[in-house]
């Protein structure tokens, strides 16, 4: 019998602090397991307005409007996001989400003054994110974690 988990190694986490204005409503994109998919709506190259990530198969509530079709990026297995960096003033104006693979994700407008997120620990990876959103996202912070590889053990009974 074998059995895939995905578990936390020794609670290893670090917080990328928030940019922009903070004002609005507050809100977390969270779920279970790895995040394998990503989906970000801007408007006319102007500002963010929407967020999306698939974790495992299952895609969590978008945050914010959702105008038009979204950039969207699909993770390889053992992709994660190590880095997410962008474009900011009263509101998040640009985004990129880069991976270990050296894809890129990028959205919006590159005027504004700039934000570089990552964890402290080489080994981490994006696990969820939180702000503020009024219309446009206004804040954006990223919350980092090791995540072990899925293990694989298997029970056997010997005859």
């Amino acid at each position: 019998m074998f059995v895939s988990l995905l578990l936390p190694a020794q609670r290893q986490y670090s917080f990328s602090p928030a940019v922009g204005s903070g004002s609005g409503a507050a809100y977390s994109i969270t779920g279970q397991g790895r995040i394998t998919a990503i989906r970000v709506w801007e408007h006319t190259g102007n500002l963010i307005y929407g967020l999306q990530f698939r974790y495992g198969l299952v895609w969590s509530p978008a945050v914010g409007p959702r105008y038009g079709s979204p950039s969207e990026m699909e993770l390889y297995d053992g992709e994660a996001i190590i880095q997410v960096s962008g474009k900011y003033n009263n509101n998040v104006r640009a985004v990129m989400f880069t991976t270990n693979r050296g894809r890129t994700l990028y959205a919006g407008n590159l005027s504004g003054r700039s934000f570089n997120m990552y964890p402290t620990n080489p080994e981490a990876e994006l696990c969820f994110i939180s702000g503020r959103v009024q219309g446009a996202l206004t804040s954006l912070a990223a919350h980092w974690a090791v995540v072990q590889s899925p293990i694989q053990s298997s029970n056997s009974t010997e005859a």
